[in-house]
């Protein structure tokens, strides 16, 4: 059986050195933001080229909190794409704005920033953009008509960690870059994680603040803030695989190579654009029968996940709330997408063997 993903199998190399990074906290005596979270957000805003990285508890924690830092009013509309994961939108939503959405492009399934300006409103104050799959989204016009309507961007980098576009990294484009290293991520903690990059010590101290309960000191309390930050257990094992994170890159753009090369013109690939570097977090191909070739893998032992099955607009909880004349590329992705395994535990063998089978389905 070639399973979809397997983490015991991805975390294998790195277990001496987790057991060693443990160790280190478990007898440290201090578990609550101290020297393996700092060292962490050092190291990992030097890798992104950014001046800050703010650990905090989850990916989503690092969306809420980036939004919840300009202060928008209730009902101010930020854009965000129709094909995202969910997460996306719950941190618009629970800070008490509007998500606004926009449909991605069909090649590369992020927002289509030919799209963007025709959903731009009086109430539009940010565009969230979500670089999926690990492919990051075309950031300079985007970036244009930010300027040219003063709106904030905040990048969902969940998917990204290490993607490139035109020499910046993911979370080095916008206002803040959000990231979550949940254990399936390229850069995946052992239990839930995020953080925020920034430029800027004002944003930096700023988001310390709201993710600390809003104390800059100790029971000195500025504002209403969370409770989210980044444990040192977490922040110890993500400062071991870190250093590994380019390696995982190239074993996965490896990967990548084999199913561009030799899955056959029956399944579309991913794109692949010059001045963009993806990092395939994700290996998503389409088909018009998704649910089929997955049945047909699955009996020939090879497993795999849709991400997503249901269109944000389409499910039980956003009924009422996400408005909208319709979204037929977003629902074509959603019905068409298919990932297949390409994680840092599988092998090139692994990955021929898929595409054998693969290219027998018909």
């Amino acid at each position: 059986m070639i399973a979809y993903e397997s983490l015991q199998q991805v975390n294998k190399e790195f277990m001496d050195e987790y057991t060693t990074a443990f160790q280190e906290v478990l007898h440290g005596g201090w578990y609550i933001l101290g020297k393996q979270v700092g060292q962490f957000e050092q190291s990992f805003a030097n890798y992104c080229g950014v001046q800050h990285c703010i650990g905090v508890a989850s990916g989503l924690d690092a969306l809420v909190l980036s939004l919840r830092y300009f202060g928008f009013k209730p009902g101010d509309e930020v854009i965000v794409p129709a094909n995202t994961y969910i997460a996306s939108i719950l941190a618009v939503m629970q800070v008490g704005l509007k998500p606004v959405l926009v449909e991605p492009d069909i090649h590369t399934y992020n927002i289509d920033p030919k799209k963007i300006e025709s959903a731009i409103t009086t109430r539009t104050k940010a565009i969230l953009v979500v670089h999926l799959y690990g492919k990051m989204c075309d950031m300079d016009p985007i970036l244009q008509l930010a300027t040219q309507y003063d709106l904030k961007i905040v990048e969902d980098c969940a998917q990204a960690h290490g993607a490139d576009y035109k020499g910046g990294k993911a979370g080095s484009f916008g206002d803040f870059g959000a990231f979550s290293f949940y254990p399936t991520k390229n850069l995946g903690a052992l239990g839930d994680a995020g953080a925020i990059t920034c430029q800027g010590d004002e944003l930096n101290s700023s988001i310390r603040t709201l993710r600390n309960y809003g104390s800059s000191a100790k029971y000195v309390f500025d504002e209403v803030g969370y409770n989210s930050r980044l444990d040192e257990v977490q922040a110890a094992f993500l400062s071991v695989k870190l250093k590994y994170l380019d390696k995982i890159t190239a074993h996965k753009q490896k990967l990548a190579g084999i199913y561009l090369r030799e899955l056959k013109s029956d399944f579309i690939r991913p794109t692949v654009q010059t001045g963009f570097e993806d990092v395939y977090h994700i290996f998503a191909v389409r088909h018009p029968e998704r649910d089929r070739l997955k049945k047909y893998l699955l009996e020939h032992g090879i497993g795999t996940e849709i991400h997503y099955p249901i269109a944000p607009h389409q499910q039980k909880a956003m009924q009422g709330i996400l408005s909208g004349v319709g979204y037929p590329i977003s629902e074509e992705i959603h019905r068409t997408i298919l990932s297949l395994p390409i994680s840092y535990g599988h092998t090139e063998a692994d990955i021929t063997k898929v595409v054998e089978v693969m290219n027998k389905f018909s």
